[in-house]
């Protein structure tokens, strides 16, 4: 078999044989715009391996990356494979301890480092049992240091002409994930599993080489590579990358660039959405359409995106890192319904498990199994052995089903929690603020009550231009919720005061944390 057919690092390559000139990135990193070329791409990802065999990087061994949204990040972490060594994309938000736990629990024999996009990138990585560091931007390295200069060292190292050989089973990057429940843990994904699911998406929901996408979520999250880099790439098409997200500028880059399509977190929507002249100036006709994922979605921001634009189709999209995304919109035509998932897709298996092991119909744990699944975690078998079951990866979120086997997330396992005997998901009572006409976002936990044990609490974010008092929301969800579930505290924040964590998702740990904090010692209502 041809050594490039079964590296993932390799997988546009067909794009770089059809459209060797045709751009494929805009990158607007530092307020420039560079446009990059299949081939230009090409070679410079191959260059990336040059340097990693010139540095005696060996295939499996892994290679850290702290870098930024920007071409460079694409060709390390491509490139790197192409040598067979293993990328490990690191979250450019993590604190600086999280940031060396990473870095010596991987193991890494080389990193790449962007001193820009961490104030401690750097120091930790000199602290590090590292062989190799290599910074970008590097003008703030010492000439003591040991560190190489990027795009010297790049443009230095020959082509790597022939790739190593890779077992079956090799693995091609590691992700870590967001360790909100403890220390981050590295899943092993596979090369083989990644080329299926690279051609599994193109086979059922094909993308053209006349589409083009906009990223402003970070590269090191599965939303922005799986979502947009892959298929784009893998067709001959094109997308922008932006440094990162801020509203106007979004808006911006998608009239600008006639992109036709983009995803991203709630967050990203909701933001936006409070940007009406900046929408109604601009000319989004190319617009087809746009995927919400990675944190709750209310069927509520969905219709006032599609109000907001006209024409366009709002989608939202389930996916882990570890699993893929295994529900779609049916393939017989029918319509998803608002809230819902879509329907199992072709060449998943799916389980509904509940509490006791048994499988369920209607409601549980979901479990999947596909090619894409991850092998285990780094270093953690215990995890392993709780995560995977036979094949099966047990993605700690809670399901439901209805008749017609579309599905609806419900919530995380572990956050359900009790009120007065009553089972409360955080999904529901934040579906219900949502349905508040000035209410834009809102995040809800739990909070220690003296009666109840736990009841609902919420941060809220008001619409520019609405006005709501504490009380009046408050009453809203008495009069159209369920009377257990609505939420005891309420305090209107600003949209830039929800917790945000690395990849733009709303993070329900610091939130449950500062909610509990600021609820303490108030009277609160049963």
């Amino acid at each position: 078999m041809n050594r490039r057919n079964a590296n993932l690092g390799y997988f546009f390559s067909s794009a770089v044989a059809r459209f060797p000139d045709k751009v494929a990135v805009i990158d607007l990193h530092g307020g420039m715009e560079r446009l990059i070329t299949y081939a230009g791409l090409d070679e410079r990802a191959d260059r990336v391996a040059g340097l990693i065999r010139r540095l005696d990087v060996a295939p499996g061994e892994r290679v850290g990356m702290i870098v930024g949204n920007r071409v460079e990040f694409l060709e390390i972490f491509f490139g790197t494979m192409r040598a067979g060594a293993i990328p490990v994309a690191i979250n450019t938000r993590l604190a600086r301890d999280t940031l060396k736990f990473i870095l010596e629990d991987a193991g890494c024999r080389a990193v790449f480092v962007e001193p820009a996009v961490h104030a401690d990138a750097i120091a930790v990585a000199d602290a590090a049992p590292i062989a190799h560091r290599i910074a970008l931007d590097a003008l703030s390295i010492g000439a003591t240091r040991r560190w190489l200069e990027y795009a010297t060292a790049r443009d230095e190292s020959p082509r790597l002409d022939t790739p190593p050989a890779l077992p079956a089973d090799a693995q091609a990057f590691q992700p870590y994930t967001s360790g909100s429940t403890g220390l981050p843990k590295g899943a092993i994904m596979t090369h083989a599993g990644m080329l299926w699911y690279v051609a599994y998406n193109q086979r059922y929901w094909p993308s053209t080489s006349e589409d083009r996408g906009l990223i402003a979520l970070p590269l090191f999250h599965k939303n922005a590579m799986r979502g947009t880099v892959k298929p784009m790439l893998y067709a001959g098409g094109s997308f922008v990358l932006m440094p990162g997200y801020e509203p106007g500028s979004y808006l911006d880059a998608l009239a600008k660039y006639r992109c036709t399509y983009s995803r991203g977190v709630a967050a990203v929507f909701t933001m936006f959405l409070q940007h009406r002249e900046t929408l109604a100036r601009l000319d989004l006709s190319a617009l087809k359409s746009l995927w919400i994922g990675s944190a709750v979605v209310t069927p509520e921001l969905m219709d006032e995106v599609e109000r907001a634009i006209p024409g366009v189709k709002v989608s939202e999209s389930y996916g882990l890192t570890e699993g893929g995304s295994p529900f779609r919109a049916p393939l017989d035509g029918r319509r998803v319904p608002r809230g819902s998932l879509g329907v199992q897709a072709p060449e998943f298996q799916v389980r509904l498990v509940d509490a006791d092991g048994q499988d369920r119909q209607d409601e549980g744990e979901l479990w999947l199994k596909s090619p894409y699944n991850c092998l285990g975690y780094h270093k953690r078998p215990d995890v392993t052995r709780d995560k995977l079951v036979d094949g099966w990866l047990r993605t700690g979120d809670v399901l439901r089903r209805d008749a017609g086997g579309f599905f609806y997330f419900k919530s995380r396992v572990d956050d359900m929690f009790s009120c007065g005997g009553e089972n409360i998901y955080p999904k529901e009572v934040e579906d219900l603020l949502f349905r508040h006409p000035a209410v834009a976002n809102a995040v809800v936990a739990p909070v220690p009550h003296a009666v109840k044990g736990y009841v609902p609490a919420a941060m809220v974010v008001l619409k520019h231009g609405a006005a709501a008092t504490v009380t009046e929301i408050k009453a809203y969800c008495l009069e159209h919720g369920p009377k257990y579930a609505h939420p005891r505290f309420v305090e209107i924040v600003g949209e830039n005061q929800l917790p945000l964590n690395g990849a733009g998702k709303i993070d329900r740990r610091i939130a449950r944390d500062q909610l509990a904090a600021r609820a303490s010692g108030r009277t609160l209502a049963e």
